[in-house]
């Protein structure tokens, strides 16, 4: 009987992701008031920032029910992501790497939520008088787990698109 290894084996990027996002967290938390700015480049600065809503604040303006919408579906995507990377064989190293990045952030992000209320973001990018909006370590591996997926579909497409067709039978 062989036994083929899963994308499950990937999870040690969500750890990662997981422990850099509230490690980072708690160290803006404990080294930051509220909205306080350091300057560490012309176009960076560390900004504490609290976020109530989602990505670029979506929802931040309701009355708190949205915290528990966005704690649900972190926990549903992780899941379902989790069964993804079962379901894969270890060797579909970018997908299985950008299934474990989005799980970590997810989960960082969840946490955060679940713990403060609220997502705390402090990476601070601008030019001139136009900001980014703030962010996080978790929001990073999120990121770096949806581009990793568009090149493995990319990559897929194109090797499908070498390999030759078989003539029916």
């Amino acid at each position: 009987m062989t036994q083929t290894r899963t994308g499950l084996s990937f999870l040690w990027l969500s750890v990662i992701a997981f422990i850099l996002d509230l490690s980072t967290k708690y160290l803006v938390v404990q080294n930051f008031t509220l909205y306080e700015s350091i300057n560490i480049f012309p176009f960076f600065n560390l900004t504490y920032v609290r976020n109530y809503g989602a990505a670029f604040s979506f929802l931040a303006e309701h009355s708190g029910w949205q915290k528990y919408l966005f704690i649900i579906l972190a926990c549903v995507i992780s899941l379902m992501l989790i069964y993804f990377l079962y379901k894969n064989d270890v060797g579909q190293k970018i997908q299985n790497s950008a299934y474990a990045l989005i799980i970590g952030g997810a989960l960082g992000n969840m946490i955060d939520r679940a713990y403060h209320g609220f997502v705390v973001d402090f990476f601070d990018f601008y030019w001139d008088i136009y900001h980014y909006p703030v962010f996080n370590v978790a929001d990073v591996a999120i990121s770096i787990g949806a581009a990793l997926l568009v090149l493995d579909a990319f990559k897929n497409r194109n090797e499908s698109a070498h390999k030759p067709k078989q003539a029916d039978k």
